[in-house]
């Protein structure tokens, strides 16, 4: 029986193990996926070997502590510094990410997105943001502080503060900050969000499980919008087939993960 778990800060609300757990259950998988809430994200790897775990999946804020865990990091998490997902190959933790191209099938629906901004400077947001610069898609950034953003300043359009920010038009608004999902606060002062969304097309949110304020805002002025749900749904799948080894096909595990947003 392998082990899979989940470490995050907070991870009580996490939907993955129903997720995981549902795959693993109905394509007679022998596994079991679990949660760990992790207060400190140094500890992630001396925590990992020590449940003894096959593979895990990190969220919000360890995303970048996972990245350092690693032995290895292969594929897109190599160029962001960003990973979602480890496997424990013969006691060498390899980094994945799934989250940008689980992001991109959420978006599917909202056909021709030329023009981002992402509200967050943090782990997810580094992916996101890379990942649509490879799409040639325009990315801009807006952050509480000046600090975080230098990572992004060589990489992406603009990229301000609250304070220094300068509307534009957007074909899609993002937030990757926590803000909504413990408190019902905004991710941005709300006269500059206010002004945001009366300049965009869409609106998605990768925090899941709850309509929160930003989505309430955009919600109440008739943006169509999504919440982290689809997101969810597509790293998970793409988690999970690395779990398996590509053991399973990938339509089954799909189709398996739809079914626990049900229950």
């Amino acid at each position: 029986m392998q082990l899979f778990a989940i470490f995050g800060d907070p991870v009580a609300h996490s939907r993955s193990p129903l997720m995981h757990n549902s795959v693993f259950k109905n394509l007679n998988y022998k596994a079991c996926y679990t949660r760990v809430h992790l207060l400190d994200g140094s500890k992630l790897r001396e925590v990992f070997l020590s449940l003894s775990l096959s593979g895990a999946n990190i969220t919000v804020p360890h995303k970048e502590e996972a990245f350092k865990a690693c032995d290895e990091v292969r594929g897109f998490a190599k160029n962001v510094g960003v990973v979602n997902t480890i496997i424990n190959e013969n006691g060498r933790l390899i980094g994945y990410n799934t989250d940008a191209d689980g992001f991109m099938y959420a978006i599917k629906e909202f056909g021709d997105i030329q023009n981002v901004l992402i509200i967050g400077a943090g782990g997810t947001a580094k992916a996101l943001a890379s990942k649509f610069l490879q799409k040639n898609i325009k990315v801009h950034l807006l952050n509480r502080s000046e600090k975080s953003l230098e990572y992004f300043k060589d990489k992406v359009s603009t990229c301000q503060t609250w304070d220094t920010f300068v509307v534009r038009e957007y074909d899609l608004v993002v937030n990757t900050t926590s803000a909504g999902l413990k408190e019902d606060i905004y991710p941005c002062p709300l006269p500059l969000l206010e002004n945001i969304l009366e300049n965009t097309s869409y609106v998605a949110d990768a925090i899941y499980g709850k309509v929160t304020p930003f989505l309430k805002l955009a919600q109440s002025k008739n943006i169509t919008f999504k919440d982290g749900a689809d997101m969810l749904l597509g790293q998970g799948v793409l988690a999970n087939e690395l779990f398996v080894n590509h053991t399973l096909k990938l339509e089954d595990i799909k189709s398996c993960m739809q079914k626990s947003f049900e229950l």
